[in-house]
């Protein structure tokens, strides 16, 4: 069983270097505990022992003037052993939570430096599953696995000594049945560790369903789709459920057959007990002894097969993460990055090209956009508006040309530095579950209250703030629940405004508020706009007729470029825009295109 225990740990050997390096902090910490361990496996010799005695020197002697003697002996090896055994799981559960704590600090640090390709890639559900599920694995593992199998791997090596020290012939005879019970132990590990990564990636998958049915609860509701999820989040939960029992159909064909040899130990020692006490190679107390140190065998092996189980658990979980954290993002900043603080806005495209795996979202882009100045950005859905704009953020590298601010290469700045400049209201609006206030500040948390209230009179939103009962305290719920989607985009483009950037991308901002409204907001913001380079993306020409230069994308090109007037005096798709008077200028490109 020993063997076949320390097989199984170089089995898992990689997992455990990993984890030891999260341990060695608290190494000392640890070897304290394992040697509480071994005080506790080497006590738990005495009581046996001491039974044993009784029987040959108080009974079969009548040395009635050595119980005393014993009792004591015994009950203060039960004190310290329970004293001991209360320490050592204390010690391993502290050591435990402070692993815990430091591998999940590492993971959402990870997470963090992640690019958007990363989460392109990877579901929220599977992030989800690994900080959870397979988190707990590990912390189970440092918590109890490690200290169970030294404590069984010391009891069975001690009662092995025990036995052979009491009488060598019955020793052999029970350890003859280890190798059979280390061969099955063996046999479990190798065909139970691959149901293991199937529950693991179920599990994933089960998340995955869980947390876009949450997130999506009321496109649900207004598709009345509660049916169709319900039996969406059934298969998979079935599916589950499915896997855990192809693990359990694994360890339940083996684990009986290890405790039944387990079992069988009793009926060595009677047997073959029996037959030495009658022949008189024997005495009685030396049975009982052996009887006393049997628990010391049987419990070990009944044992290993649990321990195995949670093992290989860990050993999947442990991968899982280690993945994770041996992940690098593809956008990072050089060694010898530019550690320019600050930037004046001159941005520069030259023939920039862009792909998505095989699919061209970007050909041949060329433009120079100067401090001060407005570019407007519009076209049909998939032209490339929101990809062009994260090539600025450098939030994706482009494959072709180069992408310059300040006459730079944007990948010669810190990647830190070069956001700090930029500031972004994204399409995608998201708000977090925090005061309005603090979604404002989110870029700026020391602004002050005067600060917030200036941005959001920039950007049309103070009004309806001030509406509210808590006014800039209300609480907005999650992803802005409980808001329009008119008071959201503005909230998101005070939130840009106040980190006062270099550099400002306005994503289809103004979508949501009606013309009125956002010609209030476009007057107030020109002053604000007067010394930066302002991206604006849009559909509706309301919204791009005053910038210095507008650039029509269609498929992942520039086929028009210039003011207002230019484009106008052109004819062409711009032109056709203005003249239908449409906001959306989705349905005049397909309608031109048509």
């Amino acid at each position: 069983m020993v063997i076949a225990t320390i097989k199984k740990l170089g089995e898992i050997s990689m997992s455990f270097k990993w984890i030891w390096g999260y341990i060695r902090p608290y190494r000392y910490l640890m070897l304290l505990g394992l040697f509480l361990v071994l005080v506790t496996a080497s006590l738990a010799m005495v009581n046996p022992f001491m039974s044993g005695l009784i029987v040959d020197r108080v009974i079969g002697d009548g040395q009635t003037g050595i119980l005393w003697t014993i009792i004591i002996i015994m009950a203060s090896t039960t004190l310290v052993k329970c004293l001991s055994k209360y320490a050592y799981q204390l010690i391993f559960e502290t050591v435990s939570q402070g692993t815990f704590k430091k591998i999940r600090e590492d993971i959402y640090i990870k997470i963090q430096g992640q690019d958007f390709d990363f989460f392109n890639r990877n579901r929220t559900g599977d992030i989800m599953a690994k900080m959870t599920g397979d988190m707990e694995a590990i912390r189970h593992f440092v918590a109890w696995v490690i200290y169970m199998v030294f404590e069984n791997a010391t009891i069975f090596l001690f009662a092995v000594v025990m036995l052979f020290i009491t009488n060598v012939p019955l020793a052999l005879f029970m350890l003859a049945i280890t190798p059979v019970t280390g061969f099955f132990a063996i046999r479990l590990s190798k065909q139970v560790k691959p149901t293991f990564f199937d529950i693991r990636e179920q599990f994933s998958r089960l998340n995955t369903v869980v947390q876009e049915n949450i997130s999506g609860n009321r496109v649900v509701k207004a598709f009345a789709k509660e049916s169709y999820e319900i039996e969406k989040f059934e298969r998979e939960n079935e599916a589950y459920r499915e896997k855990n029992m192809a693990s359990s159909r694994v360890w339940s064909k083996f684990l009986p057959v290890i405790d039944s040899l387990a079992s069988s130990l009793m009926v060595v020692m009677i047997l073959v007990g029996g037959i030495l006490v009658i022949n008189g190679d024997m005495t009685m107390g030396e049975l009982v002894t052996f009887n006393g140190f049997l628990w010391a065998l049987n419990n070990p092996m009944r044992m290993v097969g649990w321990l195995i189980n949670d093992a290989q658990r860990f050993t999947a979980s442990a991968e899982k993460v280690m993945g994770l954290l041996e992940t690098e993002p593809h956008i990072t900043s050089k060694e010898d990055a530019v550690p320019k603080e600050t930037l004046k806005g001159h941005v520069e495209f030259r023939h920039v090209g862009f792909s998505y795996g095989d699919e061209k979202v970007l050909q041949d882009i060329s433009f120079t956009a100067k401090p001060g100045q407005t570019i407007a950005i519009i076209g049909p859905t998939g032209a490339g508006k929101s990809t062009l704009m994260n090539l600025i953020c450098r939030f994706y590298d482009c494959t072709e040309g180069k992408v310059l601010i300040d006459g730079i290469d944007i990948r010669e700045y810190d990647l830190k530095l070069l956001r700090e400049n930029i500031s972004s209201a994204m399409q995608d609006i998201f708000l977090f579950s925090d005061t309005i206030e603090g979604n404002i500040a989110y870029g700026v948390p020391d602004a002050t209250e005067e600060q917030v209230r200036w941005a959001a009179r920039m950007a049309g939103a103070d009004e309806f703030i001030t509406n509210f009962e808590d006014g800039y305290d209300t609480i907005v719920g999650e992803r802005g629940v409980g808001l329009s989607g008119g008071q959201k985009q503005r909230i998101a483009l005070a939130r840009a405004i106040l980190k006062n950037p270099a550099i400002l991308i306005l994503d289809d901002t103004t979508s949501s508020v009606d013309t009125e409204t956002e010609h209030k907001i476009q007057t107030t913001l020109k002053s604000y706009y007067r010394d930066k380079t302002t991206f604006v993306i849009a559909h509706r020409i309301s919204s791009v007729k005053n910038a210095d230069l507008i650039l029509v994308l269609d498929e992942g090109r520039i086929i028009e470029q210039g003011n207002h007037q230019e484009l106008l005096a052109r004819k062409g798709y711009y032109y056709s825009v203005f003249q239908n008077q449409f906001g959306d200028f989705d349905q005049i490109m397909h309608k031109e295109v048509g």
